[in-house]
C-alpha cells in the first residue's frame, strides 16, 4: 500500500502544472478574442451611425425643403428631344471659321471639327458642339457642357 501512495504523490504535480500553464493560455486567448470582439462593435457602430446620420439629413432637406429640392434636382435633368432638336445646327467649314482657334473643336469628344461636320451650337453661349456629342449630353444635363449657362429654347 506504501507504494501506492508513493506511486501516487509523484504523478500528481506534473498534471497540475500543465493544467495551471493550459489555463494561462485559455485565458489570454479569451482576452484577445474579447479585445477583437469590441474594436469590430466600435466599428459597426460608428459604420451605422454615419449612415444614419447620411439618412436624416436626406430625409430632413425633403421635408423642410421639398419644393426647392426638387426644383433642384431637376433643373439640370436634361432637356425634351424636341427642343434639342429645334437648337441650330450647321455644318462646319474651314473657310467659315477663318483661323483656327479654339473653338474648332469639340470638348465632349475632343475631336477636331471637320470639313463637313455637322455641328450645333447652343444659343446663350454660342458654344459649338458635333451634333451627336451634344444630343447625347443635352438628354441627361441642361447646361452648356463647357460653361454651365442653362440651355434655353
Amino acid at each position: 500500500m506504501a507504494e501506492n501512495n508513493s506511486h501516487s504523490h509523484s504523478q500528481s504535480p506534473i498534471p497540475c502544472d500543465n493544467k495551471h500553464h493550459d489555463h494561462e493560455q485559455v485565458a489570454g486567448f479569451d482576452w484577445m478574442v474579447l479585445v477583437a470582439a469590441i474594436l469590430c462593435a466600435i466599428v459597426c457602430a460608428l459604420g451605422l451611425n454615419t449612415m444614419l446620420q447620411c439618412a436624416f439629413q436626406c430625409l430632413g432637406r425633403v421635408v423642410t425643403e421639398p419644393m426647392q429640392w426638387i426644383a433642384s434636382r431637376r433643373l439640370n435633368s436634361g432637356i425634351k428631344k424636341k427642343e434639342m432638336v429645334a437648337l441650330p445646327t450647321s455644318t462646319f467649314s474651314t473657310h467659315d471659321s477663318g483661323s483656327p482657334s479654339s473653338t474648332s473643336s469639340c470638348v465632349i469628344c475632343l475631336a477636331e471639327f471637320c470639313n463637313g461636320d455637322q455641328i450645333r451650337f447652343l444659343p446663350k453661349c454660342n458654344h459649338h458642339f458635333h451634333v451627336v456629342c451634344i444630343d447625347k449630353w443635352l438628354l441627361s444635363h441642361s447646361s452648356c457642357p463647357t460653361c454651365r449657362h442653362l440651355t434655353q429654347v
